[in-house]
């Protein structure tokens, strides 16, 4: 288990403030920007507009249009340019607007930005992070709702992560800038602004009223390979990340299962330690997800719970995930993984 404070610097630890995830990773660029010359931070409407969802309002007035800067409408531009400024020193963060628009950058993230400390023999690295809102939440349909984080998982030479709440949104993006990997950072826009539980018929909670957007006004990191469990219970494993692990939490309320809630925040490196632990405690695993199930990420997870835990499982794993399908506009809520679904499964493996 991770307690999330204990990455706290020291020096920062009394001194915190309230945010939404938004002002975190602000608050996280703003603070990296100040004590390192060399990060950079663009992409589409980063600069002057401050991001489509306003992640770098008025970094560009703080640090001046050479650090904070607009970028055209071309990702694999984005994506190359940083190649190239990593390679010479420089920690661009950089904003894909979508995590649907990454396509076109396809050849620049794998052939270029994973591997060229592979292919440098460590002369080059990569030290860029790559900011993606995913996920539903906007209707924004087919192409501004995707999650399309077992794309970069299987990538040799990419980090990805997916934080869940404003704490460790802010922590894991320095230790992301930080890192002399390439990390794939993806933001899950329901989160956004509260911690979005499933229930789209009732307004969602502002994170002001959760514990997770305290957040310290300084430095501080979370590590990039651990995960959290953030409820702990005997009866079922959920392994989940990003806004699932709220729909998680809420559908083990809601059914009496003493369901022990894992939030995975790194997708890899994973925290397989912490999971084999859990699953052999509980012998039961609920994989959730907001992506499509077949060749999901959920999928690789099933096959190490089963490779590690088999002897300890009593019951089939079970998957809670999007259809295999583009996300559909309409039908948002249909295709959502949320709490009476995630709630189901629960109960199947608890009757075997």
């Amino acid at each position: 288990m991770n307690d999330h404070n204990n990455s706290i610097d020291l020096e920062n630890a009394m001194s915190t403030t309230t945010m939404t995830m938004i002002q975190a990773l602000r608050s996280a660029m703003d603070v990296m920007l100040e004590r390192d010359d060399n990060v950079v931070v663009y992409g589409q409407d980063v600069g002057y507009f401050g991001g489509v969802f306003r992640c770098t309002e008025g970094l560009q007035t703080k640090y001046g249009k050479s650090r904070v800067f607009d970028a055209p409408i071309s990702e694999s531009g984005i994506v190359g340019t940083a190649v190239g400024m990593g390679a010479y020193g420089l920690r661009p963060v950089v904003e894909i607007q979508f995590a649907d628009y990454f396509y076109p950058a396809s050849d620049q993230i794998v052939s270029e930005m994973a591997r060229l400390r592979y292919r440098s023999a460590g002369e080059f690295i990569s030290p860029l992070t790559l900011r993606m809102p995913c996920g539903g939440g906007i209707y924004g349909g087919q192409t501004h709702s995707q999650s399309p984080e077992a794309m970069f998982t299987q990538v040799c030479g990419l980090r990805t992560v997916m934080p869940s709440n404003p704490y460790d949104a802010k922590g894991l993006l320095i230790a992301s800038i930080e890192c002399d990997d390439p990390v794939i950072f993806l933001e899950p826009k329901r989160l956004y602004n509260g911690p979005f539980d499933g229930h789209h018929d009732r307004p969602v909670t502002p994170w002001a009223k959760h514990p997770h957007s305290s957040v310290p006004d300084g430095y501080y990191t979370v590590p990039l390979d651990k995960a959290a469990i953030t409820r702990p219970g005997n009866d079922v494993t959920v392994l989940t990340y990003g806004t699932t692990v709220y729909v998680s939490q809420v559908a083990a309320e809601e059914t009496g299962v003493d369901a022990e809630v894992i939030d995975l925040r790194s997708l890899w490196p994973l925290d397989l330690e912490t999971i084999v632990e859990s699953v052999k405690k509980t012998g039961r695993c609920v994989v959730v997800h907001e992506a499509t199930r077949t060749c999901g990420f959920g999928a690789e997870l099933v096959s190490l719970v089963q490779e590690h835990c088999f002897h300890h499982l009593e019951a089939p794993i079970e998957r809670v995930t999007g259809w295999d399908t583009p996300y559909p506009h309409a039908q948002e809520w249909a295709y959502f993984p949320g709490p009476s679904r995630v709630g189901a499964a629960l109960k199947r493996v608890m009757e075997v």
